[in-house]
């Protein structure tokens, strides 16, 4: 099984690097890094958009579907063709978050781990034939910041766009609308969660650091396109002040 991960997804992620840092970095791997980030987001666009898309519209559709199981408890078949009419007036899929977690969670390893062990370039074995491996790797971001070690303001800039992007991906709470345990807990999470970032990242390199503030700004990002489409549509509140 180790065999198999390694060859198809850690070697394909490691020979990536090596190629845009030989390429398109400069032979820099703080811009390879962030262009490796940026790449493997565009690929997977379309299933953390549907993702970021399901989070924003989940406690809308818990109520609806709640008021349909309701509506139809003594007919199953009814009940099931009602929600799968649910489903398709939102245009999501329930199964979104679960797949995006199977398909994000194997990618995300496969880079912690080639992150994790590029301060000890060993390319014999990862390389492709018909890739030059380089002698050694230039291991800083613009030469400036060592990314073999913990660097303060790559850990408080991801602990920052944490709380970002956990903000603007919380439900819309309408006006006169009691506040909801669920939303509570979202709202506390949106503290813990930039907190966990800081004690995750305090002892890892700043190559790991670096990876997830791209990773997390083209989150927010992505959330923040969400939420305009949804409220041209019409589909959350809409703020006084378009925040949200």
């Amino acid at each position: 099984m180790a065999g198999f991960f390694n060859e198809v997804l850690i070697r394909p992620v490691f020979n990536a690097l090596i190629a845009i840092y030989q390429f398109a970095a400069f032979h820099d791997l703080g811009i390879t890094i962030i262009l490796l980030t940026v790449a493997i987001r565009l690929l997977l666009w379309p299933l953390f958009h549907a993702t970021a898309r399901y989070q924003k519209l989940a406690p809308k559709l818990q109520k609806e579907i709640a008021a349909v199981r309701q509506k139809h408890k003594d007919n199953k078949e009814e009940q099931t063709k009602a929600l799968m009419g649910l489903y398709r007036a939102h245009e999501v899929n329930p199964f979104t978050p679960f797949i995006s977690l199977i398909i994000q969670i194997p990618i995300l390893i496969a880079l912690y781990q080639v992150l994790r062990g590029v301060f000890s370039y060993q390319p014999a074995g990862l390389i492709y034939p018909f890739l030059a491996a380089p002698a050694a790797l230039n291991t800083t971001l613009l030469g400036i910041i060592d990314l073999s070690k913990p660097n303060i303001v790559i850990i408080l800039l991801a602990a920052a766009l944490q709380y970002v992007q956990a903000k603007i991906s919380m439900p819309e709470h309408e006006p006169g609308a009691p506040i909801e345990q669920a939303e509570k807990l979202g709202r506390n999470m949106a503290l813990i969660g930039p907190v966990i970032t800081l004690v995750i990242f305090w002892n890892l390199s700043a190559a790991l650091g670096l990876y997830w503030t791209v990773f997390t700004a083209f989150s927010v990002i992505q959330q923040l396109i969400v939420n305009r489409r949804l409220r041209q549509d019409g589909r959350i509140y809409k703020s006084p002040k378009g925040t949200g």
